[in-house]
């Protein structure tokens, strides 16, 4: 072999080993099995996806499938004639940076942002809606406490996420909102009925403006989103934010939320939340006796927290001194929205993952995702 040969056989080798050095990290796990359930649940997913997994300080996983399908195409044309919009804008192909509206799973973030308020002593879990909230008490509901409101544990009856979203839209205050939900009929004693709705956030929300004087936005911004550097999300323009379904954000900023929460409030070296406050939004708040007056079929028997589902569902403990139903703590959680978008924390296996979708077909959407997960632990607890 000539010097030469030789001289590029070494630059060749030292390239690879640089190549093998300094890759993200992919080849240590194998994902075989969640590519393939990509790209055979594509179609029920709406044709278009991205799912990110964050692990070991570093994103382990990272890919987008768009395969939207001649009928999911015609469908968007309709909407987008409606709606006024451009469908070409709506049909493009999901990406790690393309913002979405995420539903429900905006209410992860929500309870987050209250509970910074409850770091800092502003707030206290056991605080009545009533003491920041006149409306309230005027109409017979002032003893509602903010656990109740974090855990959809009211006792109001409230309509659907849609109902709530088209109602919003006539909206102009947040103090209307609150003279709204103050109108609703009860179905139960606070804290003794589960209703999986908008209301309580919708309150929580209202009660953090009285205490700041800043509009719900403006502290999310500042409280969550900024540490979190999720640059492209926030709670739509409307006047009024929703803080239980009004949410938009991208793959890449939402596993940045998810990555605080993983690592018990820490964000880039900063304390963005305590750790006291991750482990109380992850416990079950549902104790044994509580009627369950509705709870979306995607949430199956999953147990509830502050903002977010238990995946494990321990059971709720008897009442603490303060009044508040607790479990221990558990190592999955998740926060999944209707448009099918799937946030997810495992202790257990110390990872978050993100599915990030736009799909309204939910039948067997709850087997789907815990499919997806089972594979993502498999794969990642080796």
């Amino acid at each position: 072999m000539s010097l030469k040969s030789l001289y590029n056989c070494r630059k060749y080798s030292l390239f690879i080993i640089f190549l093998l050095l300094f890759q993200p990290g992919f080849s240590q796990y194998q994902f075989n099995k969640i590519d393939d359930w990509l790209n055979e649940n594509i179609k029920d997913l709406g044709g278009r996806a991205v799912l990110v997994l964050f692990k070991d300080g570093k994103l382990v996983y990272s890919k987008t499938v768009n395969d939207v399908s001649k009928r999911q195409e015609r469908i968007t044309k309709f909407i987008a004639k409606r709606q006024g919009k451009d469908a070409d804008e709506l049909l493009q192909d999901f990406t790690m940076t393309t913002k979405e509206r995420i539903a429900s799973c905006s209410k992860w973030l929500s309870a987050a942002l209250v509970m910074t308020f409850v770091d800092e002593g502003k707030l206290n879990l056991d605080d009545s809606v009533g003491k920041f909230l006149p409306v309230m008490t005027a109409n017979g509901k002032g003893n509602i406490r903010i656990w109740q409101c974090l855990g959809h544990l009211t006792g109001i009856k409230a309509g659907s996420l849609r109902e709530s979203l088209q109602a919003m839209k006539n909206i102009k205050s947040m103090d209307e909102a609150v003279a709204g939900i103050a109108q609703l009929p009860m179905e139960g004693e606070p804290g003794k009925i589960f209703h999986y709705s908008n209301v309580g956030l919708q309150l929580a929300g209202a009660v953090i403006e009285k205490i700041s004087g800043k509009s719900f936005e403006t502290l999310f911004q500042e409280r969550i989103a900024k540490p979190c550097h999720m640059v492209n999300s926030d709670f739509g323009n409307g006047p009024v934010a929703l803080p239980a379904g009004s949410g938009w954000s991208t793959a890449e900023d939402y596993i940045h939320f998810l990555q605080m929460i993983l690592q018990e409030g820490q964000y880039n070296g900063k304390q963005v939340l305590s750790k006291e406050a991750i482990a109380a939004m992850q416990q079950n708040r549902v104790s044994k006796d509580a009627t369950i007056a509705y709870s979306p079929a995607e949430a199956g028997n999953w147990g509830y927290g502050f903002g977010e589902w238990v995946m494990d569902y321990p059971a709720a403990t008897p009442e603490n001194s303060n009044g508040i139903p607790g479990s221990v703590r558990s190592d999955a959680v998740t926060s999944p929205g209707l448009f099918g978008s799937f946030p997810w924390v495992d202790y257990k296996n110390h990872y978050a993952g993100f599915l990030m979708v736009f799909n309204l077909k939910n039948k067997g959407r709850n087997e789907k995702y815990k499919t997806l997960k089972r594979l993502c632990d498999e794969a990642l607890s080796k």
